[in-house]
C-alpha cells in the first residue's frame, strides 16, 4: 500500500457510512466529544507546529491558565482552603497540588540561587588571605588619615570631636586585630573567621546601614568564636565527633570503618576551612543546588509524620501528602517574597528610610504569618479542637525541625563533597 493509499484510508475513517460524522482515527468509533468513548484517544492531532507543542507542554507542567490566578491568592491568604477543596473533589478550578509545588519550588530555588549570587557579589569578594589583608590594610590607612585630619582641623576639642576620635580609635583597634589575625600563618581557623568578619564589616561600610538581623546574628557568633580562638580555645568548623580527641567513634562500626569515617570527616573539615578562608559563594551555590532533591524526599516523610499524628482520623495518606504539598508551596512562596523585599531594601537610597521601615514591617508580618497560617491550616483541614490541634502542631513542628536540621546537614556535607 502506498503513502497515498494510507492517507486516503485515514481520511476516509472520518466518513464511515458516508454521513460525514467524525470518527476516531484509532478505533473508528463515532465521536461525540473531544475524546473517544471507546479507546480514550483525543481528537486533537499531535502533528502540529513545534512552538504549539512547547506551549502545550508548559501548560501541562505548570498550568499557565486562569487556574493560577484562582490558586495563588487562596494559597497565601486562606489557610487550608485549597486542601479542603481538593479533598472534597472541587479541583478543576485550581492548579493541582503537585504541579503547584513543582512550579513554585522551581521558581523558588532558581531565584534563591540568583539572590545568593547577587548578595555574594554585593560584598567585597575576599578570594584569598592576601586580598583580605590588603583590604584591611588600606582601610586602616584611611582611618588613620581621617584621625589625622580631625586632629589638625579642630585644634579646640569639642564633644563631637572627642566622640569621633573614640569611634576612629575603636575602629582602628578592631581592624588592627583583623590585620594580625589575617597575617597569622599558623592558625587557619583564626584566619577563616577573621575573613568572614572582614566581609561583614565591609558589607556594612558599603551599604552605610546597620547589618540586617541575620547578618548581625552571624557577626555576633563569629565575634564569640574569634574571641575563643584568640584566647587559645579550640573551635571546630564542623561540630561533629563524640571522642575527647575530636574523632568519631561509633560502637556499631568496626575499627577500619571508623577510620574511614574519620578520614572522610577530616577531608570535609579541610574543605570547609578552605571554603571559609576564601569565598563561601561556591559552597553556598552547591548547598542550594542540593536542596530541591532533598526537599522532594522530605515531602513524603512529612506526610508520613502527619499520618502518624492523625492515625485515627481515617484519612488516606494522599490527603496528608496534599497538606504537605500545599504547606510547602506556601512557605516557599513567602520566603520568595521575603527575598524580593530584601533585594529591594538593598537598592533603596538612604533618604527613603520610611520606605525601608515599611518593608521591614511587611517582612516581619510575613514571618509572623507563616506559623499562624500553618496552625490555622492544620485546624481547618483536620477539624479538631484548639487544644488538641495546638499539642499536635507543636509535636509536628518539633519533629519537622529535626527533619529540616538533618536535611540541612546532608545538603552541607553533600555540597562540601562536590567542592
Amino acid at each position: 500500500m502506498t503513502n497515498t493509499d494510507i492517507q486516503h484510508t485515514q481520511l476516509s475513517s472520518t466518513d464511515i457510512g458516508g454521513d460525514n460524522k467524525p470518527s476516531c482515527s484509532n478505533c473508528h468509533s463515532p465521536l461525540t466529544g473531544p475524546f473517544c468513548a471507546q479507546c480514550g484517544q483525543g481528537t486533537d492531532s499531535t502533528i502540529k507546529y513545534f512552538w504549539l507543542v512547547i506551549l502545550h507542554l508548559l501548560d501541562d507542567i505548570f498550568s499557565f491558565d486562569s487556574r493560577a490566578s484562582r490558586t495563588v491568592w487562596p494559597l497565601i491568604t486562606r489557610p487550608g482552603f485549597l486542601t479542603n477543596e481538593y479533598i472534597l473533589g472541587r479541583r478543576v478550578h485550581y492548579v493541582p497540588p503537585l504541579r503547584l509545588y513543582l512550579f513554585i519550588s522551581i521558581v523558588f530555588f532558581i531565584t534563591l540561587k540568583f539572590f545568593a549570587a547577587s548578595e555574594n557579589n554585593g560584598v567585597i569578594n575576599i578570594k584569598s588571605d592576601e586580598t583580605a589583608l590588603v583590604k584591611v590594610t588600606n582601610h586602616i590607612g584611611e582611618l588613620e588619615q581621617q584621625r589625622a585630619v580631625l586632629l589638625t582641623s579642630q585644634p579646640e576639642e569639642s564633644q563631637a570631636q572627642i566622640e569621633e576620635l573614640q569611634r576612629l580609635n575603636l575602629a582602628l583597634d578592631k581592624f588592627n586585630n583583623y590585620q594580625t589575625d589575617l597575617a597569622n600563618q599558623d592558625d587557619k581557623i583564626l584566619k577563616a573567621i577573621a575573613g568572614e568578619l572582614v566581609a561583614l564589616e565591609f558589607r556594612q561600610l558599603k551599604s552605610g546601614k546597620p547589618l540586617i538581623p541575620k547578618d548581625q546574628k552571624q557577626y555576633t557568633n563569629l565575634i564569640k568564636q574569634i574571641t575563643k580562638v584568640r584566647n587559645g580555645e579550640k573551635v571546630n568548623l564542623l561540630s561533629i565527633g563524640n571522642s575527647g580527641d575530636g574523632t568519631i567513634t561509633l560502637p556499631f562500626l568496626s575499627v577500619q570503618e571508623n577510620e574511614k569515617l574519620n578520614g572522610f570527616a577530616s577531608q570535609l573539615e579541610k574543605k570547609a576551612s578552605k571554603a571559609l578562608q576564601s569565598d563561601t559563594g561556591p559552597l553556598l551555590q552547591q548547598i542550594i543546588s542540593k536542596l530541591p532533591q532533598l526537599m522532594f524526599v522530605l515531602l513524603p516523610l512529612f506526610a508520613a509524620l502527619l499520618k502518624i499524628m492523625y492515625l485515627f482520623s481515617k484519612r488516606f495518606y494522599m490527603e496528608h501528602l496534599t497538606v504537605a504539598l500545599h504547606s510547602h508551596s506556601f512557605v516557599f512562596f513567602i520566603i520568595f517574597l521575603l527575598e524580593v523585599i530584601d533585594m529591594l531594601q538593598d537598592q533603596l537610597p538612604a533618604s527613603l528610610f520610611w520606605l525601608d521601615a515599611t518593608f521591614n514591617m511587611l517582612a516581619t508580618g510575613l514571618l509572623i504569618w507563616i506559623p499562624i497560617y500553618l496552625f490555622i491550616m492544620q485546624k481547618r483541614v483536620y477539624k479538631q479542637g484548639y487544644i488538641i490541634t495546638t499539642i499536635k502542631y507543636c509535636m509536628v513542628g518539633m519533629a519537622y525541625t529535626g527533619l529540616i536540621s538533618i536535611t540541612g546537614m546532608i545538603a552541607f556535607i553533600w555540597g562540601l563533597t562536590n567542592l
